[in-house]
């Protein structure tokens, strides 16, 4: 998305693209480190009127985060309960469906916002 659109969104009711950038790497860093069981990162928190650069930069390294976290998963703490939203007591492992449909949920809203800009996502067939 070019940085000029950062602040585009298809409704008033609607995020901006750069809102959904912001919520992204929340969730990711919150989401990962909640399924991992290790601290979520120290980062500055980013907000939806940052630079492009800011965002994207946030939202990689976000993104590295999951990665490494994943991949040091421990199985046998799927079951454990942990804190999530609202406070509520919720699995590890309900995490991590979590995970996988929030990110097919935020790729799907980036893609409508782009093809709504007349931009193909980056991984669709031409």
């Amino acid at each position: 998305m070019p940085a000029d659109k950062f602040n585009y969104k298809p409704t008033p009711d609607q995020m901006t693209f750069g809102h959904l950038v912001a919520h992204m790497v929340e969730v990711n860093n919150l989401a990962c480190s909640k399924v991992a069981a290790v601290p979520a990162p120290k980062v500055e928190e980013v907000k939806e009127s940052d630079s492009k650069e800011k965002l994207v930069s946030a939202l990689k390294a976000s993104f590295d985060f999951c990665s490494d976290t994943l991949s040091q998963m421990d199985d046998s703490k799927m079951g454990e309960l942990t804190s999530g939203p609202s406070g509520q007591q919720i699995s590890r492992a309900r995490f991590a469906l979590g995970i996988a449909s929030n990110w097919a949920d935020h790729y799907a809203e980036a893609a409508m916002y782009l093809r709504l800009n007349g931009i193909l996502p980056p991984n669709a067939k031409k």
